[in-house]
Parts: C-alpha cells; sequence; structure tokens
C-alpha cells in the first residue's frame, strides 16, 4: 500500500493526516519540498498557492524547475495528481480577500514581508512560517522558535520588526536557523533550503496529530 509505512508510524493517528487540509503560500525552494513531505506523508488535502514560472535560476533548489517557463503550479499539478492550485501572488489584497477558514494548518513560505505580515495577522493561529534559508550551507542548524524568539537571522529580525511597527502582538511558530550567512549575494543550498521545506512539513504534521485530539 501506498501508505502503509506512514499508517505504521503514525498509527491511529494517520487518520488525522488524511483527513487534514493545509494550505501552502509559496512553492520554490522551501514550498516545493514541504508539498513533496506532505504528499509523501498521506496529507488529504494540499492547496498549493503560487504565480510564478520557473526560471533556470531555480534548478540548484526547486522542485519541478526542469519545466522552465512554465507556471510552477501547473507543472506540481501534474507531479502531485490530486492537490490543489491556485495561480495567485500572495500580496496584501490577496491575503485580505482570501478565505483561510477551510485550512488546519498555514505554512507561510514566501519572500515577501509585507504580505507575511497579512497573513500573520489572519492566520497566525494557524500559521507555520518560513524564516530566512538562503545564503545558509548547514541543515543541522535549522530550530523552531516562535517569531518572537528567533535569532541569529537577519530576515527573522526584519520581519519582528516589522511586525511589531505593525501592532502584531500575538504568536505562531517559524523554522529558522541563526547560521551566518555564507555569502552577501542570491547564493542558495538546497540543502538547507529543502530541510526548511520539510521542517516545516514535519511542524505541520506535528501540529495536525496535536490539536485533532
Amino acid at each position: 500500500m501506498r501508505f502503509d509505512r506512514c499508517r505504521r508510524l503514525f498509527d491511529k493517528d494517520f487518520e488525522k493526516l488524511q483527513k487534514a487540509k493545509v494550505l501552502i503560500l509559496g512553492a520554490g525552494g522551501v514550498g516545493s519540498f514541504a508539498l513533496d513531505c506532505l504528499y509523501r506523508s498521506g496529507i488529504g488535502d494540499i492547496t498549493v498557492v503560487d504565480f510564478d514560472s520557473y526560471d533556470v535560476t531555480n534548478q540548484n533548489r526547486q522542485i519541478g524547475s526542469e519545466a522552465v517557463g512554465q507556471k510552477k503550479v501547473e507543472v506540481l499539478k501534474k507531479l502531485y495528481p490530486g492537490i490543489k492550485t491556485i495561480e495567485a501572488k500572495v500580496d496584501n489584497e490577496w491575503v485580505e480577500n482570501f478565505d483561510f477558514s477551510p485550512y488546519d494548518v498555514v505554512i507561510d513560505a514566501i519572500d515577501d514581508i509585507d504580505a507575511k505580515i497579512a497573513v500573520a495577522k489572519k492566520a497566525h493561529k494557524k500559521l507555520i512560517s518560513s524564516m530566512g534559508s538562503a545564503k545558509k550551507c548547514d541543515p543541522t542548524q535549522i530550530e523552531y522558535a516562535s517569531v518572537w524568539k528567533t535569532r541569529g537571522d537577519k530576515f527573522a529580525r526584519k520581519f519582528r520588526y516589522e511586525l511589531k511597527k505593525a501592532g502584531f502582538k500575538d504568536d505562531f511558530v517559524t523554522v529558522f536557523s541563526p547560521e551566518e550567512q555564507k555569502c552577501t549575494d542570491m547564493g542558495s543550498f538546497v540543502g538547507v533550503t529543502g530541510a526548511f521545506g520539510l521542517a516545516l512539513c514535519s511542524k505541520t504534521i506535528e501540529k495536525i496529530i496535536d490539536e485533532k485530539k
């Protein structure tokens, strides 16, 4: 059976995964690996939101990126039959108009801080958010923490600052790495970006199991 080994691992909790609904915002180097992990772990209802097309520069870290020039959501729908996709840019307007209520968990794998703040304001109770995964080489340094307790991550620091400025006082879980950045430009390593996605998947499964007890 396709999920036999997952059933052995999660036992009775596997049925919770089969009934869960997860929304993934962003299908890049982090989000695509979160999708792959959730899909292979038996999550029954997955929706992916992305507006971009694959570029050759994506090929070092993004699942599906061999399809240069094609829309990410269209390619991923073929690679992962049964998932739902929404071709849209996750910005403030989209977040304001989108209904997050059907989902058990919302995975934020986008880079736009303004949009991340909008998502946090609207869906923080369901949210697991990715911080900065670029410019790093060591996946063993990846951690989970409250957004207010991240450290050593410039992207997370800016995100916290902007959350405070926006008057946000609630909380949600993040995936981050305190590893020092190894370059100053757009360097990235799939061993870290992919591991961020897998960490998001793991924390999502944990949240589903814990909250459905």
